[in-house]
């Protein structure tokens, strides 16, 4: 039986890992300007640039700068009294906390995104 597993487990990992390497991988970007709190995002680019342009382009503020970058997940951008922050993580929940424990207090979520 064990040999039966064992033998089953070598089958599908190895189909589990073509597939998911057959998934292209989609970029994101986060683009803020403090001052205006004018804010953009992207997702699901097929290009890293693709996603920073995008960004800016909706953040819509000429002094608007890419504060965070991102590859098949999702991340979140958190303002407070001293400072904007930014953090990637697999879930718009785990992304948002992050950014908020780095933050400190004070701080409240500004925009997220997620690739897929």
């Amino acid at each position: 039986m064990r040999a039966l597993v064992l033998l089953l487990g070598l089958v599908v990992l190895p189909a589990e890992a073509a597939r998911q390497s057959s998934i292209p991988n989609r970029f994101g970007a986060i683009a803020y300007h403090r001052d205006s709190q004018s804010w953009g995002i992207s997702y699901d680019k097929a290009r890293a640039r693709d996603a920073a342009v995008e960004a800016l382009r909706q953040c819509g503020q000429q002094r608007c700068e890419i504060v965070h970058r991102f590859k098949n997940g999702c991340a979140a951008l958190v303002d407070g009294p001293k400072a904007a922050l930014a953090a990637s993580g697999a879930t718009r929940d785990e992304a948002e906390t992050k950014a908020l424990k780095r933050c400190g207090s004070g701080c409240k979520p500004i925009a997220w995104a997620c690739t897929r």
